[in-house]
């Protein structure tokens, strides 16, 4: 049987796009809720009107619910690669490869994530 690591390389190729994603997300979250602290900020530098302060805890906590999305969409890629890299037949796995690189990056991302919902709960 002949072996085709292409396969193997896709789905890494596959899983990295669904990362940078994920983490595309969680940035647009960060940026989200932090857009809240400029709106409050902007607004006791100026008129003192406290309605936008409410807008800013809105803002919070949606940017909190889009970097949570941004780790689900981390943690379910690497779900998906898992599964699928397990089918591939073990001639399509290149034998140098470290497959557990792909793991650890996409774990690494979650844990950020995790803690920048932290963080964010926390301001």
């Amino acid at each position: 049987m002949n072996s085709d690591p292409r396969v193997f390389f896709a789905a890494e190729r596959t899983l990295l796009a669904w990362v940078r994603s994920g983490i595309t997300v969680m940035a647009l979250g960060f940026v989200v809720a932090k857009f809240g602290l400029f709106l409050t900020l902007l607004t006791t530098a100026g008129a003192g009107d406290h309605h936008i302060h409410q807008g800013s805890d809105f803002s919070n906590f949606f940017g909190m619910a889009l970097v949570m999305i941004g780790v689900a969409i981390t943690l379910g890629a690497q779900y998906n690669h898992h599964r699928y890299v397990k089918t591939l037949p073990p001639a399509d796995v290149p034998e140098l490869a470290i497959t557990c690189l792909g793991s650890l990056l996409t774990l690494s991302v979650a844990l950020v994530g995790g803690l920048l919902t932290v963080y964010l709960a926390m301001t």
